[in-house]
């Protein structure tokens, strides 16, 4: 009887071992696939962001150069396009940073969510 016991206790404590081992590998698998689900998330935008960077670039030498072309002097062009950005810029810098800071977090924290 008393073997019988011991058996039945080594048995429980090598499934407990395993189930604790299962349990923690099934932990990581879940925080893997969550980690990489954001990380997907945020490659995407940047993606998505760095096409509409190199669109807003050629576009604004475009502009540059016809407003260059128009006045006379190309280079009139590029520094009425430069002040347009740095006027943009200095408004969003005053204006808008923290604006910016709650639609990053929020995103991220809509994707660990998710």
């Amino acid at each position: 009887m008393e073997e019988h016991r011991e058996n039945s206790l080594d048995t429980l404590l090598i499934r407990t071992e395993e189930y604790l081992k299962t349990s923690f590998e099934l932990f990581k698998l879940n925080t893997l696939k969550e980690i990489l689900k954001v990380v997907s998330a945020v490659v995407t935008r940047i993606i998505v962001i760095l096409f509409f960077f190199m669109f807003f670039l050629i576009a604004s030498i475009a502009v540059a150069i016809l407003i260059g072309d128009t006045l006379g002097e190309l280079w009139y062009g590029f520094m009425i396009v430069a002040a347009f950005y740095g006027i943009i810029a200095t408004i969003i810098s005053l204006f808008l940073s923290n604006w910016f800071k709650n639609v990053v977090s929020n995103f991220i924290i809509k994707q660990i969510q998710k």
